[in-house]
């Protein structure tokens, strides 16, 4: 699959995933749905491809 998530959206998407990943542990009753898209922004950082980011044709890497 081709990567179309850059370097910069990469860090802030793994951050941004992690720090909801935290929030949703210590969260109390519905609050624990930040998981949800914690998951999602760690996944789509460490493997670097952006399902959403493939329908809209949007890249943020300036590679190939």
């Amino acid at each position: 699959m081709l990567q179309n998530v850059g370097s910069t959206d990469r860090i802030i998407r793994i951050v941004a995933g992690l720090g909801l990943l935290i929030a949703a542990y210590f969260a109390v009753g519905p609050w624990r749905w930040l998981a949800l898209p914690g998951v999602v922004f760690l996944l789509t950082g460490l493997i670097r491809v952006c399902p959403a980011y493939m329908l809209f044709g949007i890249r943020t890497n300036t590679g190939s």
